[in-house]
């Protein structure tokens, strides 16, 4: 386990591009939940993209310069943490993916020694918390009912488990109510929803009614790309629900306004 005490503990903020440039609250509140927790954390200007649409568009035959990109940016953290199941799978599960095919098809292992320091240390935001620094209560205070929906990279590509729950149950003054039908994709899928949009929207539909039959205030995720189509779906069925990342509920306290 990472000593979070360590002086030279060198831990970097991975933000994805629908964080940075959407919802940079997430960030943020990441930031601060690492900083109240004593782990200070770098944000770096040079920041890579992990590359999921340009490679779910294309294949991984064909991999991107975002892989190398990434590896030489954040090669020589300890730790790399983001808020986005998506994001992190796309290190942890396809990077290795294009380093074998790389070998395979005679292109040697190049791909491959450049990914191995950053994929093991690649950590998804609530794997961080729960595994690396060992702590399930954050201190965080939020007064509302919250059920939570565990995206499909989170809950299929990394397997969080319960670790999402096991944070939220924490958290003094939130009640966490189950979703109906938790383990059902909400319909995003990034070109999914593009290419089957009809589909998507259902989807979408279904997810939000389930959510509302629980009479919570708040729709919660670990990805704001999930959260961006779940919150687009409540505003045209007119509900009252709200979408908010995990992260923000995590960084809240009694005196912040955060909720």
């Amino acid at each position: 386990m990472i000593d979070k005490e360590d002086p030279a503990l060198r831990v970097a903020l991975f933000l994805t591009c629908v964080n940075d440039t959407l919802y940079p609250d997430t960030g943020r509140a990441v930031v601060k939940l690492l900083a109240r927790l004593g782990v200070d954390v770098d944000f770096l200007r040079r920041r890579p993209v992990a590359g999921r649409p340009t490679t779910t568009r294309a294949t991984v035959t064909r991999p991107s310069r975002s892989p190398r990109h990434f590896s030489d940016v954040f090669g020589e953290y300890d730790a790399i943490v983001t808020p986005s199941g998506s994001c992190g799978s796309m290190v942890r599960e396809l990077y290795p993916r294009m380093g074998e095919r790389a070998r395979a098809e005679g292109r040697g292992d190049g791909l491959a020694r450049t990914l191995a320091p950053v994929v093991p240390k690649t950590y998804e935001l609530t794997e961080f918390l729960v595994d690396v620094l060992g702590v399930t209560d954050v201190g965080a205070y939020y007064p509302h009912t919250v059920t939570y929906h565990p995206t499909c990279h989170g809950l299929r590509s990394l397997g969080l488990g319960d670790r999402p729950t096991q944070l939220l149950a924490a958290v003094e003054g939130l009640d966490l109510v189950e979703l109906p039908g938790a383990r059902e994709c909400c319909g995003f899928g990034g070109t999914f929803a593009v290419k089957n949009s009809d589909v998507s929207a259902a989807m979408g539909t279904d997810k939000v009614r389930a959510a509302e039959s629980t009479g919570a205030d708040v729709l919660c995720a670990a990805d704001n790309s999930c959260l961006m189509h779940l919150g687009g779906t409540m505003t045209r069925l007119r509900t009252a629900m709200r979408p908010v990342h995990l992260a923000e509920i995590l960084a809240s306290t009694e005196k912040e306004p955060w909720s």
